[in-house]
């Protein structure tokens, strides 16, 4: 028929209808062809499959059979003689490869993918009078046959063997790869199976000689190994940052990073007795040394996540240690994305608890200081066992930006705490005019909230921040509020004398109780009292100290403390701030012209 058909079609003849008929016969025997053939093939091979849509466990697959009919009798052994040809036949249609192709994935979704996902699934061959029923194992009964120059089994296997490959590799091979170094050395037995199973294959006549899929993944171990460390590692410190951050461990002054023990790095011994013999020379007496807490941490409160992503990032590089070039960057590199991840992750992650809850943004404060610390001298104790170049950045350079994200956390929070405060004691009513029991209480109940506001954050922030942070942060708050209180009463115009004891009464309150918030714990009982430094850190304190002074006095005692402009009063009020509050507490009479003609 296709050696006829162009003759046909060239065929000068007036009598086209024998043409057509001729046409439309070949057409109809060809599809009778390709009909039988389809027929024979479907009595090869009957597949049973699962029932259910959900083939998520063994279970599902159970119900799975294949029937291989021989094409012979019962009692023939081997494959019928027309088996070569109906497999010819198919090939010359071109419809054998399609056939075979489906058969395939049929053969890899039911059967092989199964077997390899779930090996508790048993695997069964049975026989009956016509077929061989398998169950979740294949034995072709046309393994042997040949099409072409090509085995069946051979189309098979090349057909379905990168996807087999792939689900080999995912299922099985990429769960053996270690997840430690120090098992990397047991590998090898993986590598031989692996090795013995594509040959068995081979032998077999599934497989060409080429196909050595699984055999390149297993024998680069290192490589997947460095990638599913790498993974987990990222997994790890994300769910780390994610974590609850309340939980929190004490930093004592002895505290140190637990590191692993580092083999000797090459040539250690001779730059040690080379060092040995420079210390011959006798050494200067006036020569200073480092001190016992030199790069000691404060103490101080961080949270649990922050220590164990420390300590996480010591095991990598402690993998990396001994570990092939390209396993030892690769990790190297995560230890770094890990601390990218955490300036990335956790300012967003918990940016409104930091913004809610003072006590988490002075963890955070700390946590970024934690870290910075350790980034000083992570490393160098790595790096001489690590290989990578001198120019490599190891962490140093990441230490700016920690320090700076910690103090950017805490000094939003502490905005937050200034405009509470400034808030309450714009409820004061200026502090204008209280000899109004009302005027009195509403300013007296602002300085009252002030001072509670001090005490609430020294509750939860003493015990975190380092003292040091701690008394900076309660100073700052402390004199936000004096500042506060100081500009108003300046503003005042007219004070009369019950009013000046109100307010010297209100400022006493802040004198008194506003120190108290930096007395040392019972713990740091030992350190300085914090309550004779408050000026230190409450810039405008003695200015306040003052004031409530100039409330109570005579003029004659503020002409004396203003001392022709070398007194306390002259060191804090400018002559003009000064000339201002006498102007509003005493009436104008000659004394008080006197009085001002010396503010100068």
């Amino acid at each position: 028929g296709e050696c006829l058909t162009p003759a046909l079609q060239t065929w000068s003849c007036s009598d086209t209808s024998l043409l057509k008929a001729l046409r439309s016969e070949l057409t109809i025997q060809r599809e009778n062809l390709s009909y039988h053939l389809g027929e024979e093939w479907h009595k090869l091979a009957v597949w049973k499959l699962p029932p259910s849509k959900d083939l998520t466990s063994a279970k599902a697959f159970l119900g799975t059979e294949l029937h291989l009919n021989c094409g012979g009798s019962k009692d023939e052994s081997g494959p019928h003689p027309l088996l070569p040809s109906v497999l010819q036949a198919l090939a010359v249609q071109g419809e054998l490869h399609k056939k075979i192709k489906m058969f395939g994935h049929v053969l890899l979704k039911y059967i092989l993918r199964p077997v390899i996902m779930y090996p508790s699934l048993v695997v069964e061959v049975g026989q009956n009078e016509q077929a061989t029923v398998v169950s979740l194992q294949i034995p072709f009964p046309f393994a042997d046959v040949s099409v072409g120059e090509q085995k069946v089994s051979l189309v098979v296997g090349d057909l379905i063997w990168e996807d087999l490959s792939d689900c080999i590799i995912k299922e099985c091979l990429l769960h053996s790869i270690p997840s430690s170094s120090c098992q990397l050395d047991q590998y090898s037995a993986v590598i031989d199976e692996t090795e013995q199973f594509e040959k068995h294959l081979k032998e077999m006549g599934y497989l060409s000689g080429e196909a050595t899929d699984l055999l390149k993944y297993a024998r680069n171990v290192n490589s997947h190994f460095a990638t599913k460390k790498c993974q987990d590692v990222i997994v790890a410190a994300r769910k780390l940052m994610t974590a609850e951050m309340h939980s929190t461990v004490k930093i004592s002054p002895d505290y140190k990073l637990s590191l692993p023990k580092l083999p000797s790095p090459g040539g250690e011994r001779e730059r040690f007795e080379g060092r040995k013999a420079c210390q011959q020379e006798p050494q200067l007496e006036s020569e200073q040394q480092l001190g016992p807490r030199t790069l000691c941490l404060p103490v101080c409160r961080v949270s649990e996540s922050v220590q164990q992503i420390v300590e996480l990032a010591v095991h990598t590089l402690s993998e990396a240690v001994g570990s092939s070039t390209t396993c030892a960057v690769q990790l190297f590199y995560t230890v770094r994305n890990i601390f990218h991840l955490f300036y990335d992750v956790v300012p967003m992650y918990h940016k409104e608890s930091f913004l809610k809850f003072p006590h988490l943004a002075a963890i955070q404060h700390n946590n970024c200081m934690f870290l910075a610390h350790h980034l000083l001298t992570l490393g160098h104790q790595f790096k001489p066992h690590l290989p990578l170049k001198d120019s490599i950045a190891y962490f140093v350079d990441l230490v700016p930006s920690f320090r700076r994200l910690g103090i950017q956390c805490f000094v939003a929070q502490m905005n937050v705490q200034k405009s509470e405060m400034l808030e309450r004691l714009s409820n004061g009513r200026n502090f204008a005019n209280l000899d109004d029991d009302e005027n009195y209480s509403a300013a007296s109940k602002a300085v009252r909230q002030v001072i509670h506001q001090l005490r609430r954050l020294g509750k939860v922030w003493q015990d975190v921040l380092p003292v040091n942070v701690y008394c900076k942060a309660m100073g700052t708050l402390l004199n936000t509020a004096i500042c506060d209180i100081t500009a108003k009463i300046l503003q005042l115009e007219d004070i009369s004398s019950e009013d000046g004891a109100h307010l010297y009464a209100l400022c006493q309150i802040i004198l008194e109780e506003g120190p108290l918030v930096f007395t040392p714990l019972p713990e740091e009982s030992k350190n300085k009292k914090y309550q004779e430094e408050v000026p230190v850190y409450v810039k405008k304190w003695m200015t306040f100290k003052e004031l409530s002074i100039v409330l109570q006095a005579s003029l004659q005692e503020i002409v004396d403390r203003w001392a022709e402009g070398k007194g306390p009063l002259a060191l804090v009020f400018t002559s003009n701030e000064m000339k201002g509050l006498i102007r509003a507490l005493f009436q104008n009479t000659d004394r008080r012209a006197v009085a001002l003609t010396k503010i100068k």
